[in-house]
This record gives structure tokens, C-alpha cells and sequence, in this order.
């Protein structure tokens, strides 16, 4: 995994990270050694983490009493990155982050709970909240909509990272049937457009936002640095009849609309589920 070589306060990098995670604890720096919010993005229900970024995510219809969820990618799990055909699902875990609210301050949560981490066929990883969704409105802080379909191609979208309090804004420009970056293999991928979504160490996690909206379509987590085919870093594209192809400075994000394939009626994750999308293989 690629970490950022920068020193602390060389904050601001053009480069594209694979597997993007941040060189430095972000919870434990002060906001305005970052950046300003950009008033072009909406930071409400953004989460910090301290080495990468994440979101306050809703399904259709949970109720005010439910424990709040927080999504982040697979390859952000405070215990480490799972292993290729590896799952973490409802796994007790203590983790601090923090959320901004519709204020733009940072509040404090705390995650008790994997429900589900894999960075197979995607890179995701779910949180259960000590909090409830209720609790959150309290302290301002709003959920984002989670998307159950397929995204469209060419769809606006906005990717917002709390770890560097930024955001990006470009369009889906590609799925990519077979993405593969060292042993692991993400299915379907989100290809961003050219330009304006470059993102760097840190912006792991970060939720893919359709633009003028509050529904999350995917999550952002890699990019090919430097060229390379299929190594770490380097993810390359692979179609149906086996062909690799290798976009130098391309990045990625993974669908999250299989997740909702696996709910329950009030709302658990279940892998068992007959039409649930979601890897299930646990070692």
C-alpha cells in the first residue's frame, strides 16, 4: 500500500495514490492546517478518520433509532487491510473519528462495530455507530442517501474527503469490468474522467456523490501511479475476454449499490441472503 511521502505540512500534492491512504493522524491536526471548506461541496455527514475519509450513510426507511452507520474503504480498517477473498463482518472494534455537521464543526463519534469489510470484488468497510441517527441530528450532523442502483455513465459526480477537508468534481467515464491491483480483484469499477478528480493519499473512502445531490453512488479508493501493470499502486483494467489494459494517472472508485442486496427487512446485513451481491467467503 502506497503511503504518502510527504512531509507534515507539505500539504497539498497533485499526485494520484493507489489505495490512498494519508501519511499523517488527521484527527490530530486543527482544520485550518489543512484547507478551507470549499462552499462548492457539501461536508455535511463527511467523515475524518485518522488516515483516510468516510461518510455518515443511511438506507431507505431506518428508522431515527438505528445505529448510525459510517462507510470508509476496506483498505481503511484500523486493523488492517483484509487479505484477497478475506470478509469482516460484525466484529466489536473501538474507533474514533469525527463528522463535520451542517455548521461545518467536527464532531466526535465513536464506531463499535464492523458490520462488513472486504476489499474483494470492492474495498468497503461499514461501521456501526455508537451513536444513533438520532443522536447525530442532535449534533447537526445529517446522513447521506445510499443509492441501491447502478450508477449511469457520464453521471456528475462529487468526491469529498474529510481527511483533507476538499473535495473533487468530475464524471463517471467508465465501468470497468475487472479492475485488479496486486492479489486483489474489484468487480465493476467506477473509472473517473480525466480531469478533475486527481485524488491523493488520504482521500481513501471518500464517498462518490452525484452532483447537486445527497446520494452516495460508489466510494472512492485507488488510481494507477506510475504505469505499472496490475502491481500495488498500479491497478490495471481487465475485460470480459481477459484483456489488460493500463491507464497511467487513471483513478477509481467501487460500487456500493451490492450492499443493499443484503439487507434485511430491518436493515442487518445478511451474506446469506439468496441475492445478496456482497463477497461472503470468510478465512
Amino acid at each position: 500500500m502506497k503511503l504518502l511521502s510527504l512531509a507534515f505540512f507539505t500539504i497539498v500534492s497533485t499526485q494520484a495514490f493507489a489505495l490512498p491512504v494519508g501519511s499523517f493522524d488527521a484527527l490530530k491536526v486543527a482544520s485550518n492546517k489543512l484547507n478551507a471548506l470549499d462552499p462548492n461541496y457539501d461536508f455535511d455527514g463527511i467523515v475524518k478518520l485518522s488516515n483516510c475519509s468516510g461518510s455518515i450513510i443511511r438506507f431507505a426507511g431506518m428508522p431515527d433509532a438505528s445505529k448510525a452507520i459510517a462507510m470508509t474503504n476496506g483498505h481503511c480498517l484500523s486493523s488492517g487491510m483484509p487479505d484477497p477473498g478475506q470478509v469482516v463482518s460484525n466484529q466489536a472494534v473501538s474507533r474514533s473519528m469525527k463528522v463535520y455537521n451542517h455548521s461545518q464543526k467536527l464532531v466526535g463519534i465513536n464506531a463499535t462495530k464492523v458490520l462488513y469489510s472486504s476489499m474483494t470484488n470492492t474495498d468497503i468497510t461499514l461501521y456501526e455507530l455508537k451513536e444513533t441517527y438520532k443522536d447525530l441530528t442532535a449534533k447537526g450532523v445529517d446522513s447521506f442517501d445510499f443509492a441501491g442502483t447502478h450508477p449511469g455513465l457520464a453521471t456528475s459526480i462529487d468526491i469529498v474527503s474529510g481527511y483533507w477537508d476538499r473535495g473533487y468534481r468530475c464524471n463517471i467515464d467508465a465501468f470497468i469490468f475487472e479492475l485488479r491491483e496486486a492479489g486483489w480483484t474489484m468487480k465493476d469499477s467506477i473509472r473517473y474522467s480525466s480531469t478533475g478528480c486527481d485524488t491523493i493519499g488520504g482521500t481513501s473512502g471518500s464517498p462518490i456523490i452525484q452532483t447537486g445531490t445527497r446520494t452516495v453512488v460508489g466510494i472512492n479508493n485507488t488510481g494507477n501511479e506510475d504505469g505499472k501493470k496490475c502491481t500495488m499502486d498500479n491497478p490495471c483494467e481487465v475485460d470480459e475476454q481477459g484483456n489488460i489494459v493500463v491507464k497511467p494517472g487513471a483513478s477509481y472508485g467501487q460500487q456500493t449499490y451490492r450492499v443493499a442486496t443484503c439487507l434485511t427487512p430491518d436493515f442487518r446485513i445478511d451474506l446469506t441472503l439468496p441475492n445478496c451481491e456482497l463477497y461472503k467467503q470468510t478465512r
